[in-house]
This record gives structure tokens, C-alpha cells and sequence, in this order.
């Protein structure tokens, strides 16, 4: 038997399996990558001969593939939020992301330090792998389909989707400087990191996001001649090619390309807010979306099930669990104090700081450029172990969570409404 035809046919039945399930786990306390999760764990511990996935050997693959699918998520991420930006509006992003993200980096860094006792280049890198919440794995959680209304958003979907939106292209200034602290025998790298990986980046991740998803809004929606005007035609694969755009203008100016995408996003939006074809863009970006994340986390429970966790000590499993059921509940929970969020949105925001696909982006980048001190295969292990659970705890809670969240601010509950 061919391993390349075998991994072919899994290939394509994880493609069918998701485009069906979804509508039969609907409901159900039960997400898509648990169970995909599970799937790869049984396939991979079965004696058919399929390949180890080793994050180690296949490094610059795996960085390759988690890349295009964050960054087509957070396009679909942006083209889906139905709030315009603006200071008040967004307040609670600019809480998760000004205050809970650097809190919560700290926290997991002192705890690598403190537990595993692992130097701080390295105890720095768990902190910005692990601080962002994925938008890849988050679906459950995230604003759905783009409408009319510009209210239709709660504020716990709304939060967590512009958050994670956010938060991982924002997270790789604070990776740079863990590569810097790493190859760095003194601070001398620390204002050039200020000037370069924080500022410049940053801004240019921005403004280019913006310049591009206006221009693109225009071409899309308001073009001179019918056949340039792209809405006219409902191309699906658009939202690819804005993104891949976006993507690789802003990464040949050194500019932080996640940003960029899902600023693009949001601008494309904004351009005709109501139009039909924010759906049409969106559901293409959805489903390839889908088909990636199921077959990373077929991998990932495979890189479980062939001993991927073996390097994995008890300190290291405590600094994701603090991370998952402490660190992040917390600082999302107080950086929230006096804002929009009701007290049950507060403590739904803050449980739901999903852990994914894009950890696993950044930890093989990031082993890709610097020596942290510490043996890839347990970087790998405790990242591993924290996606696992993040994908275990949050996708058995997500669906009755959401639907009590729901029925509170429908009314359809015997107790007070949220305000």
C-alpha cells in the first residue's frame, strides 16, 4: 500500500467529514477540532503505516502550512465583524489587547521560569507563543455570518473575534524580542526592537491593510466599469487573492502581514457594509479555513498519539494549565472591570482564550531563527500539551456556554438580563 495514496484518502475524507459535521455537531457540546483532535489520535496510534508527524524534522513545512491558515481565518475573521471601528465600540478589544495580552505573557513567562525553570529567552517565547487566542480554533465563539444590522454582534463574540483578530499579529513583536534576548549578549538589540519590530511593523501592518482593503473595496463595489466591479460576478476565491495581497505586500515592506489581512478585512467590509458579497467572500475563506484546521489537527493528535508529548515534565504541563485556567481567566477578567461587558460576558470573554494554530505558527518560526536554551522537543511538548486541552476544555464548553449566553440576552432565562 502507498503511504501517499493512504494519506490521499484521509486527506479527502477529513475534507468531506468537514463539510458534514458541522451540522451535525451543532448544539452539540462537541466542536469540530475535538473532533478532529480525536480523530488523529486513533488513526495515528493504528498499525497502517502512516508517516510520524514531527514538528522538528518537518519545522519550515509546518510553519508554512499554520501560516496560511491563520492568515486566511483572520480574513474571515475581519470580513465577519459587523461593528465599525472606533474607540468606544471596541473598547473591550483594546482592553484584551493593551492589558490582558502583555499581562498574560508575563504571567506565563515568570511561571516557565519559576516551574521549569527554564532561562528567559525561552520562558519570553512561551509567553508570546501561548498568549494570543487563536482565530483558527475559535469558531464556536466568533461572530458568524456578515449582516446587515452593525449591532448585531454580542459582545462576547464580538470580543473574541476582534481580539484574536489582533492578538497574533501583535504577538510577534514580543517573539522578536525573545529571538533578540536569545542571540543577544548584552541590550544593545533593545532599541532597534523598539524602533523596527514594534513601531515600524506594527504601523506598517496598519496603514498598508488599510490602504489595500480600501483600494480593494473600491475595485469590488464601486468600480467605473461593470467588469472590474468583482461584486457583480460572486467569485468566492477573491477573498483568497485579497488576502494572499494583503498578506505578502505588507511582509515585502517588513510589515506585520497578520495585522495587515485582517485590517484589509475589516476595510473591505466597511467599504459597502450591507452588500451580499461580504457573505459570498466569507464563506469561501470559511470553508478553506475549515479544510486546513482539520487536517492540522489531524496531525497535531497524531503528534500526540506517536509520542509527541514524551519530553513533557509535570512543570511544563503546569505552566499551560495555569496559562488555561488561571493566568488568562484572570487578566481577562480584571482588564474588563468598568467596561462594556456585563459580569457573566466578563467571566465568558475571559474563560475563552483559545489556544491554536497559530501557537504552533509561531513556536516553528521562532525555532527556525534562535537557540532558546532549552531542547525543541519539550518547547514542542508543552506547546502541544496546552493546544490539546485548550482544544479539549474550550470545545466541550463552547456550545451549552454560547447557548446559556444567548438565551440570557434573548430573555429566554428566569434571571436578570445582562446589561
Amino acid at each position: 500500500m502507498s503511504t501517499l495514496d493512504l494519506l490521499l484518502a484521509l486527506g479527502g475524507a477529513a475534507a468531506l467529514l468537514a463539510a458534514i459535521l458541522p451540522e451535525v455537531l451543532a448544539r452539540r457540546p462537541l466542536s469540530l477540532p475535538l473532533v478532529y483532535l480525536l480523530a488523529g489520535l486513533v488513526l495515528f496510534a493504528l498499525p497502517i503505516g502512516l508517516p510520524e508527524p514531527d514538528p522538528i524534522a518537518h519545522r519550515t513545512a509546518l510553519e508554512h502550512i499554520t501560516e496560511l491558515c491563520v492568515v486566511i481565518s483572520l480574513m474571515g475573521a475581519g470580513l465577519a465583524i459587523n461593528r465599525r471601528a472606533g474607540p468606544r465600540g471596541w473598547s473591550t478589544t483594546w482592553r484584551l489587547l493593551g492589558l490582558a495580552m502583555p499581562l498574560t505573557v508575563a504571567g506565563v513567562a515568570v511561571a516557565a521560569t519559576a516551574l521549569p525553570g527554564w532561562p528567559i529567552a525561552a520562558a519570553l517565547l512561551l509567553g508570546a507563543v501561548l498568549a494570543p487566542t487563536d482565530p483558527v480554533l475559535a469558531s464556536d465563539v466568533h461572530v458568524g455570518e456578515p449582516v446587515d444590522a452593525e449591532n448585531a454582534d454580542d459582545e462576547v463574540r464580538f470580543a473574541l473575534t476582534s481580539e484574536a483578530g489582533l492578538n497574533d499579529g501583535l504577538a510577534f513583536p514580543i517573539v522578536y524580542a525573545a529571538i533578540a534576548v536569545a542571540g543577544a549578549a548584552g541590550a544593545g538589540w533593545l532599541g532597534e526592537w523598539a524602533l523596527l519590530d514594534v513601531l515600524y511593523r506594527t504601523a506598517a501592518g496598519l496603514v498598508l491593510g488599510l490602504l489595500i482593503g480600501r483600494l480593494l473595496g473600491r475595485l469590488f463595489f464601486r468600480a467605473s466599469s461593470e467588469r472590474l466591479r468583482l461584486s457583480e460576478r460572486r467569485d468566492g476565491f477573491v477573498a483568497l487573492a485579497a488576502t494572499l495581497l494583503a498578506y505578502g505586500v505588507t511582509e515585502l515592506a517588513r510589515g506585520y502581514g497578520f495585522v495587515a489581512v485582517f485590517v484589509t478585512a475589516c476595510a473591505i467590509r466597511g467599504a459597502e457594509h450591507g452588500h451580499g458579497y461580504n457573505n459570498v467572500l466569507h464563506g469561501f475563506v470559511e470553508q478553506i479555513e475549515r479544510l486546513l484546521t482539520a487536517w492540522l489537527l489531524l496531525l497535531l493528535g497524531g503528534f500526540v498519539a506517536t509520542g509527541g508529548l514524551a519530553a513533557l515534565t509535570w512543570r511544563g504541563a503546569a505552566v499551560g494549565l495555569l496559562l488555561l485556567l488561571v493566568i488568562r481567566p484572570l487578566t481577562g477578567w480584571l482588564v474588563q472591570w468598568r467596561g462594556r461587558a456585563g459580569p457573566r460576558e466578563r467571566l465568558v470573554i475571559s474563560f475563552f482564550g483559545i489556544r491554536g494554530i497559530g501557537s504552533l505558527f509561531y513556536l516553528a518560526y521562532a525555532l527556525g531563527q534562535a537557540d532558546f536554551g532549552v531542547p525543541a522537543e519539550e518547547l514542542w511538548a508543552v506547546t502541544g500539551f496546552t493546544v490539546m486541552v485548550s482544544v479539549v476544555l474550550h470545545g466541550v464548553t463552547a456550545t451549552p456556554v454560547m447557548n446559556r449566553v444567548d438565551a440570557i440576552r434573548d430573555g429566554r432565562h428566569p434571571r436578570r438580563r445582562e446589561a
